[in-house]
């Protein structure tokens, strides 16, 4: 059982003895990545804490909105400066990611800080490259794991706009807007004290989900149209996208968001993949209905991982040969497709 007034008071002896604190999201940072990240940082900001911010590449379009972001040190932009604040720290919180792949470019760097490591994540088997690893897989996001670790260091809700918009989005984002994840009744309970604390939902779910451009839909459309394939009789469906569609309609980072669970509208449909062509790799989203574990699957075949109903993977192969060997591995499980619930 996961012992959160535990880990708080370890995480809060670090932060207090710590001088130069360095927060760490992923690569292809998500809601939940930027949103807990920012919302430790403005939580360390009020508490008179020296606190930067790095992640491995650039953030989603529709994310650089939240206060803060623009603190946010790119590695692949700014290498110099942040092997600089990774050499200078002497705390590093790693946010949303547990495999030490997961830190792209910077991952030498962080690996050898003499710096004491810290994760705060969500995601099941933990790999142990940190002083302290703090995972709670029953959280449906590290945005609900990060509130409830603040409330208790603050002694009570910690009010502060920036901070409750960043728990929000961390936590719609990571469950769909609550259309698939772990998220409980204390997931709803946290919600409530958001929307309570005077937030804007309407505003803020039209930011993250109706803030696309025109072409980003009708990449949709192709999608959906030419490049979908449904697998009735494995109750499966897919999406590929080669790099020539993502051209052809100008594509942004972020542009491909929630397109891997639109199949999952189709009734019968349990299980749905979405594939895209990358210069040297095929990169992989998973979704599924029920208990069929993608994060098992995506871990097995495609070197993923994840969560039980929302994960992603890569195959370095052409984007014609992993579909081959994607429905290869599909008739494998056929079986488990069929009675997930």
């Amino acid at each position: 059982m996961f012992e959160l007034a535990k880990y708080t008071k370890e995480l809060s002896e670090l932060l207090d003895s710590a001088d130069n604190i360095l927060l760490i999201s992923h690569i292809n940072p998500d809601g939940d990545a930027i949103g807990s990240q920012l919302a430790l940082y403005h939580y360390l900001n009020s508490k008179g804490k020296k606190a930067g911010m790095m992640c491995p590449n650039n953030l989603q379009e529709f994310l650089k909105w939240m206060d803060g972001s623009d603190k946010i040190n790119v590695f692949i932009r700014k290498r110099k400066k942040c092997i600089s604040l990774i050499e200078s720290a002497d705390l590093i919180l790693m946010m949303d990611f547990n495999q030490p792949n997961r830190l792209g470019e910077a991952e030498e760097f962080v690996i050898r800080s003499s710096a004491t490591k810290v994760i705060i994540d969500h995601h099941l088997e933990p790999k142990d490259f940190a002083n302290l690893i703090i995972s709670d897989p029953s959280s449906c996001s590290t945005s609900e794991l990060v509130h409830e670790m603040v409330t208790l260091m603050n002694g009570g809700p910690f009010l502060n706009k920036s901070y409750s918009e960043d728990i929000y989005v961390g936590i719609i984002t990571d469950t769909g807007n609550f259309e698939h994840g772990s998220y409980t009744g204390r997931t709803l309970r946290i919600i409530a004290g958001l929307l309570e604390s005077g937030i804007d939902k309407d505003q803020l779910l039209n930011i993250v989900y109706n803030n696309f451009s025109a072409d980003r839909m009708k990449l949709m459309g192709l999608a959906l149209k030419e490049r979908m394939t449904v697998l009735s009789e494995y109750r499966t469906a897919y999406i590929s996208l080669t790099k020539k569609d993502l051209a052809d309609f100008n594509h942004v980072k972020g542009d491909t968001e929630g397109f891997v669970n639109l199949p999952l509208s189709i009734k019968g449909i349990n299980f749905s993949v979405l594939f895209i062509e990358k210069d040297n790799f095929v990169k992989l989203s998973f979704r599924s209905k029920g208990k069929f574990p993608v994060n098992e699957f995506a871990s097995r075949y495609f070197t993923g991982g994840g969560h039980r109903n929302a994960s992603g993977g890569e195959f370095y192969d052409t984007l014609e040969n992993t579909i081959k060997y994607f429905l290869k591995v599909l008739e494998e499980n056929a079986d488990r497709l069929k009675n997930v619930f």
